[in-house]
């Protein structure tokens, strides 16, 4: 039985996690779903501090699941935490010195975006849409519910701070990315994750919110054994 804990991307809720939850609880595991701080003020430390508290004296079999934006967080956290695994999923992979905001431009994300849009047929640099980026494979009524509610936002500060780690935690790592993201497309992710971590994605269904969108099929993405049981990012990453 592990403990998974699941930390959300830009939107920084809890709820983001809420259909996942009961598709792990439901395979014997436990979970703690962590509310990130609503503060243009707070930085990465103090991400990484609330994901800490959330854990609080758990310390069996600790797995970190980590949302695009919190690519940048949960490394911090393995820092602190004894942690057995860590899984990204449609994540961001920063590297040293790399700010959250440049993150976009140094790795070509604009651009794979555009071509996959090109590919499906909606044409090259479509102004974005919350429906059409991230909710398109999402059931209506839960996009009903996201869209709401007050939308959470990431901290302006965090955007701004460059990553801190000279390299990648000792911790056995696996990628997990839908196969239909248009906001960060499969074949970019295949891209930055084997240049960044030196790792292989695994190919999983849904778009970038699958865990709205495909809870089931994400909940058994997350427990399945990795092939040779994880890889650990390889040296100089």
């Amino acid at each position: 039985m592990a403990t998974y804990v699941l930390v959300p991307g830009a939107d920084g809720r809890a709820w983001y996690w809420h259909r996942v939850v009961p598709e792990l609880q439901a395979r014997g595991h436990q979970v703690v779903a962590v509310d990130l701080p609503q503060d243009d003020s707070v930085g990465l430390a103090e991400y990484a501090d609330a994901v800490v508290r959330a854990v609080g004296g758990r310390s069996d079999g600790l797995v970190l699941v980590a949302q695009s934006l919190a690519g940048f967080t949960a490394p911090l956290v393995c820092e602190r935490l004894t942690v057995d695994g860590l899984v990204l999923v449609n994540a961001m992979v920063p590297v040293f010195g790399e700010s959250a905001g440049q993150w976009w431009a140094n790795t070509g994300q604009a651009a794979a975006r555009s071509a996959k849009a090109v590919r499906d047929g909606r044409g090259p640099d479509p102004e974005f849409d919350l429906r059409v980026d991230f909710f398109h494979d999402v059931p209506p009524e839960v996009t009903e519910q996201a869209l709401a509610q007050e939308l959470g936002s990431p901290s302006a500060t965090l955007f701004a701070q460059p990553w801190p780690l000279r390299g990648w935690p000792a911790v056995p790592t696996r990628f997990l990315q839908g196969r239909d993201d248009r906001f960060f497309p499969v074949e970019f992710q295949r891209r930055i994750v084997q240049e960044r971590l030196g790792i292989t994605l695994e190919e999983t269904t849904g778009g970038h919110l699958s865990a709205l969108g495909h809870p089931a099929e994400l909940a058994e993405a997350i427990c399945r054994p990795p092939v040779g049981g994880g890889r650990s990012p390889v040296a100089g990453h």
